[in-house]
Parts: structure tokens; C-alpha cells; sequence
């Protein structure tokens, strides 16, 4: 079974934990990847989230050092499966099912996440984002996406009791995004558009931006 069959499959059986509908495209991935700068003299640590079949755990395994790790959680059993199978060869990862609230974190300079945050309710994306801000060494970095008009979709689709669990979570969302974010981009060159937001615990990272590192589109103001 092809990864994208994979992913297809399984997000037609469990769309709201899965919440994309295709793999990332290479844009978004190098958008996604960013901030994953080289530090010669000092092993990097990063995590990944809901990293699914992959497509965005090649960006950074590309960047990765000797002795760089690299931590990936996956709540999918299958999606897990197939990353251990495909990494089982490389001592700088570990693979861990379940949910992120399941698991203690490290700490870490680099954070991707995947997680469909639009499909969560209030006190889910406060805990989790809590959990990933709290989890970064000084300095670093947590980057994520959402679909462009995924919110305006979700707030058009929901009702009743649902609705307002949509409204809260988006809330809390756009609150976390006002006090955290320092850079947001705009990935056009994805299924569908995507919008990436890099977020710090106080402030905007010290380090420089890696030159060309990504062509997809404009930041959105």
C-alpha cells in the first residue's frame, strides 16, 4: 500500500483526528521546516506531531546532524507503524504512539506539528499548545498549519452544541496566535492552501532565516 492510499484511507475513516486531506506538498513542507537551522558544535533536538505517513519527517531528517534527534508522536497506529518501519534503520529517532497529552516531552529547539487544532475543543488545543510552548528550549521555535478558510468553513458547518465547541476552540486559538506568533507565511503551492504560523514563548527567534529556503508565497499580514 502506497503512503498516499494509506493516508487517504485512514483519513476517510477517522477525518477529524486526521484532519488533512492530502500530504504536504513540498512548499508547505519546507515552509513548515523553516526555522530548523544548523548549529555546528551542538546536537539539536526536535520534535514532530502528528507527523502521519511522513511526508514532512523527510524534510527533516534531510537536516538533521549525527547527533541531532529527532522525537516523532502519532496518535494513528497505522501511521506509526509505517514510520517505524521506514525509519528502523536510524538511531536519531524514536517513535512513539498515542496522543501528545499521553506522553511527558522533552526538551527541544525545533517543534512541527501537524494536529488538526480547528477540529479540537477549547481546553484540548490550550493543553496541547501548553504543552508544546513549555516544551522549547530558549530560542526555539514551534511551527504549524491550518488550511486557508478551514476556520470560515468549520464555523459555517457547525451547529448547535457542536458550534459553540468550534467557537471556543477557535477562540483559544486565535489568542494563543496574538500572544505567540512572529512570523506568518502563506503556502499557496498545497492541497488545499495553507497558512504556516511560527510561534516563540516570548519573543522571536535570535537566529537567522536559512537564505532560499522556501518559495511558497508571501507572509499573509
Amino acid at each position: 500500500m502506497t503512503e498516499v492510499t494509506l493516508f487517504l484511507r485512514e483519513y476517510a475513516k477517522s477525518r477529524r483526528d486526521v484532519g488533512a486531506i492530502a500530504p504536504s506538498s513540498s512548499r508547505l513542507c519546507r515552509a513548515l521546516t523553516r526555522y530548523m537551522i544548523p548549529n555546528p558544535g551542538r546536537s539539536r533536538a526536535v520534535l514532530e506531531v502528528g507527523p502521519g505517513t511522513g511526508a514532512v519527517t523527510r524534510y527533516i531528517t534531510g537536516s538533521l546532524g549525527g547527533q541531532d534527534t529527532l522525537d516523532l508522536i502519532e496518535a494513528n497506529p497505522r501511521f506509526a507503524t509505517l514510520l517505524r518501519h521506514t525509519y528502523a534503520d536510524d538511531p536519531r529517532l524514536r517513535i512513539r504512539t498515542g496522543l501528545i497529552q499521553e506522553h511527558e516531552l522533552g526538551s527541544y529547539d525545533t517543534i512541527v506539528c501537524g494536529l488538526p487544532f480547528a477540529n479540537f475543543d477549547a481546553r484540548t488545543t490550550e493543553d496541547i499548545f501548553d504543552r508544546l510552548l513549555g516544551a522549547l528550549r530558549p530560542g526555539g521555535t514551534l511551527s504549524f498549519f491550518g488550511y486557508v478558510g478551514g476556520e470560515t468553513l468549520r464555523r459555517t458547518l457547525a451547529d448547535g452544541d457542536d458550534r459553540e465547541r468550534t467557537l471556543a476552540g477557535l477562540g483559544v486559538l486565535r489568542r494563543i496566535l496574538r500572544r505567540h506568533t512572529f512570523r506568518t507565511e502563506t503556502v499557496l503551492g498545497n492541497l488545499p492552501p495553507a497558512r504556516v504560523h511560527h510561534l516563540a514563548p516570548i519573543s522571536a527567534p535570535a537566529q537567522p532565516e536559512r537564505v532560499g529556503a522556501c518559495d511558497c508565497g508571501k507572509p499573509s499580514p
